[in-house]
């Protein structure tokens, strides 16, 4: 008979406000194989964890059970100071009191019987635990960061400053995201340029780094230290060794298509680089629309480069890497507005949402920085901003607040009034949210200095009378109904995950939640890690960033990256599946349910009689195995038990519960 230890943690009022104390832990005393009951206030405190200590050493418990918070929280905790007493880590069990009991009860009536019945599953689980040893695994000193913009520069940068080289994988032809379509950012106004470009010039020329530009990754198989990665890169039909990003190709090519990079506001050619400080200056040729792909002729490009770096054979290649360590860090897209058909976005040319409004006042923007109405090319006197479009909308958009549009409209209205002194701006708004050093001052400025008008209320429609936009709208703290003749409308559209986030993530294997934005392992304490050992996030695409905020979870996910690949060795999964061969029907579905690919089909030959039988059985790597039961959960015959969670441990649970019902 085991010798078990029960500790009951109070969690401060977290579990002592609605379990009670006293009568559970007189009940714990009566389980099967308990020799030990202890409870303090706070068990994760260093005084409650030499509490457990000591009583291991005194009292020579082999078993314990820890009623406490989540094991997400702290089970790692208590298994290192179990381990620390001489215990193995793994026979330790702790039963979530206070996530599956006290907080889902009201009074001491309900919760008190539930905790002891948990700890009563959790004893009797614990009796039969085995001695479990984690494999060691080797790191890969190398990172990958998917995506080029701020936050992929900056994570890069830190990781190589670290001395690990990185590879920084980019979908489009350069780096560096939405912030190379601004002009200027907030709060300060400085050249968004001026401050992203450097960096984007660093990042190329910086030893440790490796840019894979118009690239995107295919694959990700492996685990923590080792993920064994497949990046498809693109053909650009130009070499890029060869190229000098001299310019005559693109200015020599006849064929154009709308820029992706203007928001389809410009054209481009068919042979082009998105913007003018890309990097790496090479360019691309689009197959749609090139004349020599469509059609067989043209080749200009070809004749017109100096150092004949236009290769039109070129392939898509397969780039497969080995990789310790992955900071996904792949943005934000933009919502289209055209489902509020109130107000008339796709209808009329001078409805713009703010990222295309933006690129007007860019120099090398679509008109040349010049801020105009698209219809007539006439300078505007007065534009109407529409906030929360999209955004806080529980019926057509999204429930959130996407942080940055506040600010953002406030920067365009001053800077509007810096192009046009005689324009005037009107704001319609639910709510005003600054919440950033120096942004509720800058908000304040915009509509004091700048005279920028602050309705606070909604428009209901947008529709043309001659020459104007008639914004039909309320404001609702003077109770009047208010009709604005605007030259143009400009709609804060919703910061919005983008559209292949879910796809990546299942390459990638990380999860997202309901608006796609993928998901941290923990919202407070572990904000850029995720469920997967070794991948992090960081910006825009865990949800809505404003740059310094990006930049700053940017850095935190490189340290995080460093301290993976500054280790020698790694700890594994203990708690991995095995299967047993005598059983397993060879059926296969757990290798089509293991998300970590670490399950194979394996030929056995069994004896009978006088001959022979070759059959087929799974086979678990345990160097691949994260121990997410996924496999034990579908296997059929019951052949694969999960370590530390076999059939047997959770039976006994149960048996335990309904004993004591």
């Amino acid at each position: 008979m085991p010798r078990t230890g029960v500790f009951l943690c109070h969690c401060g009022s977290n579990i002592a406000g609605t379990v009670n104390i006293d009568q559970t832990i007189e009940a714990s005393r009566n389980f099967p194989g308990v020799v030990h009951v202890d409870e303090y206030r706070y068990l994760c405190s260093e005084m409650g964890q030499d509490i457990i200590k000591k009583a291991i050493e005194d009292n020579n418990l082999d078993r314990v059970v820890v009623g406490t918070c989540s094991p997400r929280m702290h089970e790692n905790t208590f298994r290192k100071a179990a381990a620390e007493a001489g215990l193995n880590p793994y026979l330790l069990e702790v039963a979530n009191i206070r996530e599956h009991c006290s907080w889902v009860h009201k009074d001491m009536e309900e919760g008190t019987p539930k905790a002891i019945a948990l700890l009563r599953a959790a004893a009797a689980k614990v009796a039969l635990n085995e001695a479990l040893e984690a494999p060691k695994l080797e790191v890969e000193k190398r990172a990958l960061v998917i995506g080029g913009g701020i936050a992929g520069i900056q994570a890069a940068l830190d990781i190589a400053e670290a001395g690990y080289p990185v590879d920084i994988v980019e979908r489009e032809p350069s780096i560096g995201g939405r912030m190379a379509q601004l002009e200027k950012t907030f709060p300060t106004l400085d050249c968004s340029a001026c401050i992203l470009t450097p960096k984007m010039v660093e990042a190329a020329q910086h030893p440790n780094i490796n840019l894979i530009t118009y690239a995107e990754v295919e694959e990700v198989n492996g685990f923590v230290g080792q993920f064994d990665v497949k990046i498809k890169q693109k053909a650009r039909y130009v070499d890029p060794v060869k190229c000098t990003g001299c310019g005559i190709c693109w200015e020599k090519c006849p064929a154009k298509a709308p820029s992706e990079f203007e928001m389809g506001l410009a054209k481009r050619k068919s042979i082009y680089v998105p913007f003018a400080q890309a990097v790496p200056m090479v360019p691309v040729i689009d197959k749609e629309t090139c004349l020599y792909f469509r059609k067989g002729r043209c080749q200009i490009c070809e004749k017109e480069c100096p150092p004949q770096a236009i290769d039109y054979e070129q392939q898509d290649e397969i780039i497969e890497r080995r990789y310790g360590a992955i900071v996904v860090a792949t943005g934000f897209d933009q919502m289209d507005p055209s489902i509020y058909g109130e107000y008339g976005y796709g209808q009329h040319p001078d409805i713009l949402t703010g990222l295309e409004f933006e690129r007007l006042f860019n120099a090398s923007g679509p008109t040349g920085g010049k801020v105009v109405r698209l219809s007539d090319g006439k300078p505007p006197k007065k534009v109407v901003f529409i906030q929360c479009v999209g955004s806080r909308d529980k019926a057509r958009g999204m429930n959130y607040c996407s942080k940055i549009c506040c600010m953002f409209t406030a920067k365009q209205a001053i800077l509007l009034k810096e192009k046009l002194p005689d324009a005037k701006s009107y704001v319609f708004y639910i709510d005003v949210r600054t919440a950033g050093k120096g942004y509720e001052e800058f908000q304040r400025r915009a509509a004091e200095e700048y005279d920028v008008a602050y309705l606070r209320g909604q428009v209901g429609k947008i529709f043309p009378e001659g020459d104007h936009l008639v914004v039909h709208g309320v404001d609702s703290l003077s109770g009047k109904v208010v009709d604005i003749k605007a030259d143009m409308v400009v709609l804060s559209a919703a910061s919005i995950a983008r559209a292949d986030a879910p796809e990546l993530g299942r390459k990638i294997g990380i999860n997202t939640d309901s608006y796609n934005f993928f998901n941290e392992a923990h919202p407070k304490l572990k904000p850029v890690e995720t469920h997967t050992a070794g991948i992090f996030i960081a910006g825009a695409c865990q949800t809505p960033k404003d740059i310094p905020d990006t930049v700053a979870q940017a850095s935190a996910a490189a340290v995080k990256a460093v301290g993976l690949l500054s280790k020698e060795m790694l700890q594994g999964e203990a708690c991995t599946a095995e299967v047993d061969e005598a059983e397993c029907s060879g059926c296969l579905h757990c290798v089509a349910v293991c998300p970590y690919t670490a399950i194979d089909a394996k030929e056995i030959e069994e004896r009978y009689g006088d001959g022979t039988l070759k059959r087929t059985v799974a086979e678990v790597n345990p160097a691949l195995c994260q121990g997410c039961g996924s496999c034990s959960a579908i296997c059929r015959s019951g052949s694969i038990n999960q370590k530390g969670f076999s059939n047997e441990q959770i039976l006994a649970e149960v048996d335990a519960i309904c004993l004591q019902r």
